[in-house]
């Protein structure tokens, strides 16, 4: 069944758990995360990177019809829409969350931008995720990791004047593969979470430790992103074949069944199996 973030993350939020997002770019992984939360009974968010697909405008239709048809609640959302265009385009592909990212600007232009693709999608029956501080990248972590964090009373004044349905906030996760340690702020995680009343996400899930993650979800993050992780356990299926012959028929099959495991993986570290 196809949704909303809401329609998601509100039961996630009053229940105190996760739910994984996984950056899908072609119908064979949004295939294997579909069936990784059929199997374990689970809601799923479906994220596409606009430059993970260039023809958005085809596989946001398919991927939607494929969530429609899926005895789970899943949202599709298009992730880091960095342009208005980009946001517009996942709106007319069939993207029911927009994630609209003007985390590097000034407070008032993140601000004053959201608030209109807000109005937009709100009044098309769409929710908006917004991001306030910045996530940066893992292989510049040392920088990325300790810089732009959340601020607790801009947060608050983000939500009031956006109207965002979801808030992704910077408290010490990063993009990619991390170079060094992730240190997760679990005391300003904390203080968002009783400030804000809308539900958190984090960024920059893979790499970030099980049991961090898992400390996340019950501690006050409802969304986690995963894209590097899965994609590396779709890989490592795959190398750990014997591929001679007419094996390579199945490289196709064992890149999902990778990819599905570590969904599966990550929606009981995020602890909504059965939700």
């Amino acid at each position: 069944m196809l949704v909303t973030l809401n329609e998601i993350l509100k039961k996630a939020k009053a229940e105190g758990y996760a739910v994984p997002a996984a950056n899908v770019d072609h119908d064979h992984n949004v295939r294997a995360a579909i069936e990784a939360a059929e199997e374990m009974n689970s809601p799923l968010i479906l994220n596409m990177v606009p430059a993970a697909n260039p023809d958005m405008e085809f596989f946001g239709p398919v991927a939607a019809e494929m969530a429609r048809r899926s005895r789970q609640i899943i949202c599709l959302n298009l992730d880091h829409g960095k342009t208005f265009h980009q946001c517009m385009l996942g709106v007319r592909s069939g993207f029911t969350n927009i994630m609209i990212d003007r985390s590097t600007l000034p407070l008032e232009e993140n601000i004053r931008q959201v608030r209109e693709m807000v109005e937009i999608c709100h009044g098309l029956g769409l929710t908006v995720e917004g991001e306030l501080g910045h996530v940066g990248m893992g292989e510049n972590y040392e920088v990325d990791g300790n810089q732009a964090l959340t601020d607790v009373e801009e947060a608050k004044v983000f939500v009031e004047r956006t109207g965002v349905d979801a808030l992704a906030v910077a408290i010490g996760t990063a993009h990619g593969a991390y170079k060094g340690t992730p240190h997760i702020r679990f005391e300003l995680l904390h203080r968002l979470r009783d400030a804000l009343p809308v539900p958190l996400v984090l960024h920059g899930g893979s790499g970030s430790g099980d049991e961090n993650l898992a400390r996340c979800a019950k501690e006050g993050i409802n969304k986690l992103n995963l894209s590097n992780d899965l994609k590396r356990a779709a890989i490592e299926n795959l190398v750990s074949r014997d591929l001679s012959g007419n094996g390579a028929y199945q490289l196709y099959p064992l890149l999902a069944e990778g990819f599905k495991n570590k969904v599966k993986h990550y929606i009981a570290v995020c602890g909504c199996a059965g939700k």
